[in-house]
């Protein structure tokens, strides 16, 4: 009896090696590279279903390309490991590089962050007045100013800097921000803690007595100060400012400077990254970060924001039942400037234009096209983000009265229309984070110059979108309706002076990948070469 057992088991034994070796043959679990996951992209909820969820191939896709952090709790950030689903695959090779260097800011985030111990010591430093050398943490606070779109933007810089200039980042987040996105360093928290000392943003301005800009004028230290006998604390003010920057913040000398500091204040408006790439002294960590230039806030934004669940249930049940179905999504986001405003019919007819130029937008047949029976028709959704509801109706009116030439079915739809911006309210701004994911997730897109709401959402997607342009500042009526962007990234509106390299120092002509923006001439962008 034993001796029958024992054969048995032998000969499953060898059964089951044959099957492995049978499997490894045609590229199965016992293959040296791993086998892909089976992806059903038109399922009933339209989301991709995965076949194989346990595959390295797909949890590389889940954590984009080793872009996030593993083993992070799913339920109480869902948004973090879903999003990759909704989106189309990143254009952009992620730089192994990049990813060592943001496991090693989680660390030192995780050292330093606030509750430790080092924090403590660096708080009693702080409200000692003054600096002081070879401190273990350095950190650099970012305050808000202005809209979501402007927020995003400039803090993905602040975190830039951090990473170039080993800072801690922490981030003043107002009850308007509370509940917005997750953590996003592992272990520890990025939220300034409720008893900073200097947590009032509205006491940070132009002219603040501390402001690295107007200390160094009147004379409160010098280039060759020792560390110890420096202030407390730094101030940057990056707020564009009769659309430029201050002077003596991107220039080499005061870089040098700035980092003798251990606590430094920022608050900006702006995308301030680009100007990063014009200091010699970060050229050579930048490119290894970032070898394709026009990357660098798809891969930062796409680490850093994670809406969290109460917004993310909004966006993925909006999707769900409105856009998931679609062959193709098409996004249209339309801002209008209260300083530069522009007549609903203006900007109609300027929307229109620019589709019967470049078709963005499905054609219309001017007689009833006939069906063809044997195939299906392509369902199109138009998904409008606006602050008015106008264009939404217009448009959606035109495709119920007329059919399209190639046939399609199209829908249009727009999840909100507030009237007027409420940067000051909650409701308000998740309604926005939720329309930028909700754009995001397009397949093509057309903006609105000037616009940061656009920005992020088609830097996310990793789209170089059509640009409604703004007319000239003494005319009413854009005479190019649109243009194709050259980039992913986003536009620096107020380039920094430069005056250290010269009177007149133009940023777009330093380097070779810094360049002027399409919908602005006089701002500065990333481009690859």
């Amino acid at each position: 009896m034993e001796a029958h057992r024992v054969s048995f088991v032998v000969g499953f034994i060898s059964v089951l090696s044959l099957l492995i070796v049978f499997d490894s043959l045609r590229g199965g679990i016992a293959s040296s590279s791993p086998r892909v996951a089976e992806i059903k992209p038109n399922n009933p909820q339209g989301k991709k279903e995965v076949i194989l969820s346990t595959t390295p191939a797909l949890n590389l896709d889940k954590l984009l390309g080793g872009l996030l952090p593993q083993n992070l709790d799913e339920q109480s950030c869902q948004s973090r490991y879903k999003s990759y689903q909704y989106r189309q695959k990143s254009p952009f090779t992620l730089s192994p590089y990049l990813t060592k260097r943001l496991r090693r800011y989680e660390a030192y985030h995780k050292k330093c962050g606030p509750g430790t111990r080092l924090y403590k010591k660096a708080m009693k430093q702080l409200l000692s007045g003054q600096n002081v050398e070879n401190s273990q943490c350095q950190y650099v606070i970012w305050f808000p100013c202005n809209g979501l779109g402007n927020r995003m933007l400039t803090l993905a810089s602040t975190f830039l800097y951090a990473l170039l200039t080993n800072r801690v980042l922490l981030a003043y987040l107002g009850k308007e921000s509370e509940n917005l996105f997750c953590e996003p360093f592992p272990g520890s928290s990025w939220v300034l803690p409720s008893d900073f000392p200097y947590n009032q943003p509205y006491n940070l301005h132009l002219n603040t007595p501390e402001s690295y800009v107007n200390m160094l004028k009147r004379g409160a230290f010098a280039y060759n100060s020792n560390a110890s006998s420096l202030p407390a604390y730094i101030y940057l003010h990056l707020e564009q400012f009769s659309l430029r920057m201050q002077n003596n913040i991107f220039c080499e000398e005061d870089q040098k400077m700035l980092r003798k500091f251990n606590w430094m204040l920022l608050k900006s408006d702006s995308y301030f990254a680009p100007a990063l790439f014009l200091m010699p002294s970060y050229q050579e960590e930048l490119q290894k970060m970032f070898p394709e230039k026009e990357s660098v806030f798809h891969h930062l934004g796409r680490y850093l924001y994670h809406p969290a669940n109460q917004v993310w249930g909004r966006i993925e049940r909006y999707y769900d039942a409105y856009l998931a179905q679609a062959d193709e999504k098409i996004g249209l986001q339309i801002r209008i400037f209260r300083e530069k405003p522009i007549k609903f019919e203006v900007m109609y007819d300027q929307i229109i234009r620019c589709t019967n130029q470049v078709n963005f937008l499905p054609e219309i047949a001017h007689t009833e096209p006939m069906r063809n029976q044997s195939t299906n028709s392509k369902h199109k959704a138009i998904l409008i983000t606006s602050l008015y509801a106008g264009y939404y109706e217009r448009i959606r009116g035109i495709y119920y009265d007329n059919p399209t030439l190639n046939g399609e079915i199209v829908s249009v739809y727009q999840p909100s229309h507030e009237e007027e911006q409420q940067t000051e309210a909650q409701n308000h701004n998740e309604k926005a984070l939720a329309e930028i994911y909700l754009l995001s997730f397009c397949d093509k897109m057309a903006i609105s110059a000037w616009s940061t709401f656009g920005y992020v959402a088609h830097s996310f997607a990793g789209i170089k979108p059509w640009i409604l342009l703004r007319p000239d500042w003494n005319k009413e009526v854009a005479e190019v309706p649109c243009i194709r962007s050259k980039t992913v990234e986003p536009c620096l509106h107020s380039p920094p002076l430069l005056e250290c390299r010269g009177k007149d120092t133009n940023a777009a002509n330093l380097v070779p990948y810094v360049r002027h923006c399409e919908d602005v001439d006089f701002g500065i962008k990333l481009y690859d070469s």
